[in-house]
């Protein structure tokens, strides 16, 4: 429900904006009756010249409800008027009339049978000796009314339409799929609403649904609500594949955004984990120890080692890539520190192929890798920890046997899931770790430097 209400006012006001634009496209005007322009014209033409004569005459209903009119003119010919201009313009039996004529359509009758046909009622200009005036026939509803029907109706479907095809599935984002499941559904909840729109009778007025509405042959209301319908589908439908897509996008800017806040984050995190006050006491501790046993040599040695690890540290800590050969450089240096802390107790065994010095992997990658070995694992003089770094088909594989302490020491925080979200920003690959009953090993793909 979320998701649906961070957008739903967006969707209400691009549906009221759609509904206003089906309801008053001019694109609709031309079609709102088959007469439309004839009777403008007729009007315009009864403005321009209140001069102009025109035929007249009086207009007598037959029982089967169409009329005719006995023209005033030399040939006191008759002229043929339908039922539906009887019901449409409300003519009474004996209305004096001026109207125009028009002669049958040349295309559906022969050339003999044009010949001898009536005229037929054109436009009705006058009757009953006052000006006739068209649009004040109807006592239609009030206009506001008609008005807030339209475009609420409208709107609503419009809505309801974007809902469905904009509300995210599950895992929040949106599938080709699922999107043409959800246009299948609209255009069947188009074609059900096609038959409860409102619309306004053309003959008394009324304003009704569809569904009861019967039209008359001239009226083009079926054809109004089917333009209204298909423009509103046509451009929902466009409208919710453009939200869509710009959903994606942002998705994926939001995305970008996050690794790369969670590149910083791990990269600090990382930084911060390994020069913690335990590793450096007890790294002054190892010092102390060769003081106090005055072996100047491997005190000496072991400074360099723990100045070079520090520095190195601090160096990589901001750099994403580094080559294999400077990295176990490190790692040797690294691992000479716990080798002065537990004596004879904890053995390094570096196979590295001299090939793949120079392939890449992220920086301080194997530093949280022996760490945590030393960590989680018991040294004794009894059970001494080998740890083995090598190179194996294109991989640097680091593997310890398991000694599991009774006591583990609290977790720093830098753990394999850190280090996997590592490599999956940097070089876009997974480390893989295998383990069993005796044994845990971490495998990390190398990548080959002109890659």
């Amino acid at each position: 429900m979320k998701r649906i209400r961070s957008h739903i006012g967006l969707h209400i006001l691009t549906a009221v904006a759609l509904s206003l634009v089906i309801n008053f496209s001019y694109l609709l005007l031309p079609i709102i009756t088959d007469r439309g322009m004839n009777q403008r014209s007729g009007r315009e033409l009864l403005q321009r010249s209140d001069e102009e004569i025109h035929s007249s005459g009086v207009l007598h209903l037959t029982d089967d409800l169409y009329g005719y009119i006995i023209c005033d003119c030399e040939a006191r010919d008759s002229i043929y008027v339908t039922e539906w201009q009887i019901h449409t313009h409300k003519l009474q039996d004996g209305d004096r009339l001026e109207f125009s004529t028009t002669p049958p359509r040349a295309e559906h009758y022969s050339a003999e049978q044009l010949a001898k046909a009536h005229l037929r009622l054109g436009e009705v200009y006058v009757r009953n000796g006052e000006k006739f005036d068209f649009d004040t026939l109807y006592d239609r509803p009030s206009r506001t009314v008609e008005f807030i029907w339209q475009i609420a109706y409208y709107a609503i479907i419009s809505f309801l339409m974007l809902v469905i095809l904009t509300l995210p599935q599950r895992n929040g984002g949106y599938s080709n799929k699922v999107f043409a499941r959800r246009v299948l559904f609209v255009i069947l909840l188009a074609s059900a609403a096609l038959y409860l729109a409102p619309v306004t009778s053309f003959r008394n007025g009324l304003m009704r649904i569809v569904f009861f509405f019967s039209a008359e042959a001239h009226n083009s209301t079926y054809l109004i609500v089917l333009t209204k319908s298909l423009f509103m589908l046509a451009v929902t439908i466009l409208y919710a594949r453009i939200y869509i897509l710009m959903r994606q996008r942002q998705a994926i800017v939001v995305e970008n955004e996050r690794l790369k806040t969670e590149n910083l984050s791990t990269r600090y995190n990382m930084l911060v984990g390994q020069i913690n006050p335990h590793f450096f006491f007890n790294s002054l501790n190892s010092l102390a120890m060769l003081v106090r046993e005055r072996d100047d040599k491997r005190a000496l040695e072991y400074i360099d080692q723990l100045s070079y690890t520090f520095r190195y540290i601090i160096q990589n800590g901001q750099s994403h890539k580094t080559t294999l050969g400077e990295e176990i450089a490190f790692a040797e240096a690294y691992a000479y520190l716990f080798k002065i802390r537990y004596a004879d107790k904890l053995f390094f065994d570096f196979d590295i192929e001299e090939k793949y010095n120079g392939w890449l992997l992220p920086a301080l990658s194997l530093q949280p890798l022996i760490g945590n070995a030393v960590k989680h694992n018991s040294i004794t003089s009894k059970s001494p920890l080998h740890i083995t770094i090598r190179t194996a088909a294109n991989y640097l594989e680091i593997e310890n046997p398991k000694h599991p302490k009774l006591d583990t020491e609290p977790s720093t925080g830098i753990g394999l899931q850190n280090l996997n979200s590592r490599w999956q920003i940097i070089s876009g690959r997974e480390i893989e770790i295998v383990e069993d009953e005796s044994r845990f090993m971490v495998r990390l793909p190398l990548e080959e430097p002109n890659n």
